[in-house]
């Protein structure tokens, strides 16, 4: 039975999105249907179609009493809107529907399991929610709320862990059939870990043991895990808050890691073995990962940073999620490219083939905001060269820089003269791996978004900006002699 609450959304969503027309949108990542977007949440392969629900607060573009939002697509680009899935209706969840997941049950329903959030006012006067994992079943559209919630909560938990900060609950299928989910907590030192549970049935859970913990090493808090095989590895993916910067691999603030390693199935421990950042740009986080019916590993994440999440007072939607990648290991890194179902949406190709480079230069058909472009940069001369920039949604006032510098092997995005005046950062650099002064970068933009997959994948970099969509020109530059490739199509979703 849909509540009161549901409800309400369902009708503000309907009413409202009716005003927002496609132009105002990205043409290929999901934004929300109205309102504020955050964490991708349920990314999973349902009755023939992808589901992607979101963290949802319909009612206006800043962060609110969370709900889920609701899409689907067949080919993970083209989304197609349904009604909110799931609404803060119930005493254990009152403060919010927070992060969780979703597969298929053998008898061909959908659970859904998330984090509900308790309003709780402690003997001391000072609210402290309470977080709990719930369920929800259903049939691709509507959803029912487990009439046992919650299905975990305080007393499932070690001792010292918390119930304040345990969070966002990912589901998968173990090898028997059975089911694991792993979970975000903060221990007794007040950092970050991941516990893993197991249940028969997907209904009734027990735990297991701690898979890993932070030890205040990478951040704080370790948000929306995901737990997933990858070629022989184990991928633990984490999402730490209040992180300190460790060299260019790991930025401040709110970050991305996949630990790699090995997992021991029967004494049910992890060994990790290397950490590497998921993205090296601005904008990524709360990542999410499916199998898909093919046997690919893709990931997709929140296209924004929660600290400069700025909207204006007129906005109808805010927050968009990344172009879904896929997944691979090689040379003991996670390579990440865009899903291939990208290369059917390419429309009008324009390429060039060992263009001399040095004094900024234009190429006839290599402009626009909806493109997939790949721009391969080599050495002219013995000497090398200082740098490279190329510049992107770039107009008489604005544009959005990518500089890779070969002495230091390191590349520079900058959206500082995007057209925002907000004084938060701007500017991220990461180091790449050196191959003589040359570099690939396949640039897709998106309107409003920029993910730069960096020498066949080996780094993926995102940004967002708010740059005016005339703003559509693209140039190259270069500190010494280079000589470019360039192979761009023009995105063409409908």
């Amino acid at each position: 039975m849909t509540s009161d609450t549901l409800k309400k959304a369902r009708e503000y969503e309907e009413r409202v999105s009716a005003y927002i027309m496609d132009a105002e949108r990205p043409a290929f990542h999901l934004s929300p249907r109205v309102g504020w977007m955050n964490d991708p949440n349920g990314f999973s392969f349902y009755k023939g179609e992808y589901h992607l629900f979101y963290q949802y607060h319909p009612y206006s573009t800043k962060w609110g009493p969370m709900h889920w939002g609701h899409a689907v697509s067949r080919d993970l680009l083209r989304w197609r809107y349904l009604p909110a899935a799931l609404a803060p209706d119930e005493a254990y969840d009152n403060a919010g529907c927070f992060s969780g997941s979703a597969l298929e049950l053998d008898d061909g329903r959908q659970l859904i399991m998330y984090t509900g959030v308790q309003e709780h006012l402690s003997h001391d006067g000072v609210r402290r929610d309470l977080q709990t994992q719930c369920l929800a079943v259903g049939d691709g559209l509507e959803y029912e709320k487990y009439g046992a919630n919650p299905v975990l909560d305080g007393k499932d938990l070690p001792e010292g862990f918390s119930r304040q900060d345990f969070r966002d609950p990912k589901l998968f299928r173990k090898p028997d059939g059975t089911f694991g989910c792993v979970v975000g907590c903060r221990t007794e030192d007040k950092s970050g870990s991941v516990l893993l549970f197991e249940s028969d049935d997907g209904f009734d859970w027990h735990f297991v043991t701690v898979l890993d913990r932070c030890y205040n090493e990478y951040g704080k808090m370790w948000e929306c895990p995901d737990f997933f095989t990858l070629g022989d590895k184990q991928i633990l993916a984490v999402s730490p808050q209040d992180m300190s910067a460790v060299g260019l691999e790991f930025h401040n603030g709110n970050c991305t890691m996949f630990l790699i390693g090995e997992y021991d199935e029967t004494a049910h421990t992890f060994d990790r073995q290397n950490v590497q950042a998921v993205d090296y740009g601005l904008d990524f986080y709360a990542p999410q990962t499916l199998l898909t019916p093919d046997g690919r590993r893709v990931v997709v994440g929140w296209m924004q940073n929660w600290d400069t999440c700025v909207s204006g007072p007129e906005d109808k939607w805010f927050g968009q999620m990344s172009l879904p990648r896929e997944l691979s290991y090689r040379d003991g890194r996670v390579i990440q490219n865009p899903v291939r179902e990208l290369d059917a949406l390419h429309g009008r190709r324009v390429s060039y083939s060992d263009i001399p480079v040095q004094e900024e230069l234009t190429l006839r058909g290599v402009y626009g905001r909806t493109i997939d472009m790949t721009v391969t940069v080599r050495p002219r001369s013995e000497c090398g060269y200082t740098n490279f920039r190329m510049k992107v949604a770039a107009g008489s006032q604005h544009y959005t820089s990518i500089t890779y510098t070969p002495l230091t092997s390191t590349l520079r995005v900058s959206r500082d003269h995007s057209g925002t005046n907000r004084d938060f950062v701007h500017v991220r650099e990461c180091f790449v791996r050196d191959r003589g002064g040359e570099i690939k970068l396949r640039v897709v933009l998106d309107r409003f978004s920029a993910e730069i997959f960096v020498n066949d994948g080996e780094q993926a970099v995102t940004l967002t900006f708010t740059t005016p969509l005339s703003a559509d020109g693209i140039s190259f530059q270069s500190q010494g002699k280079t000589v470019i490739n360039v192979e761009k199509y023009d995105i063409t979703p409908q």
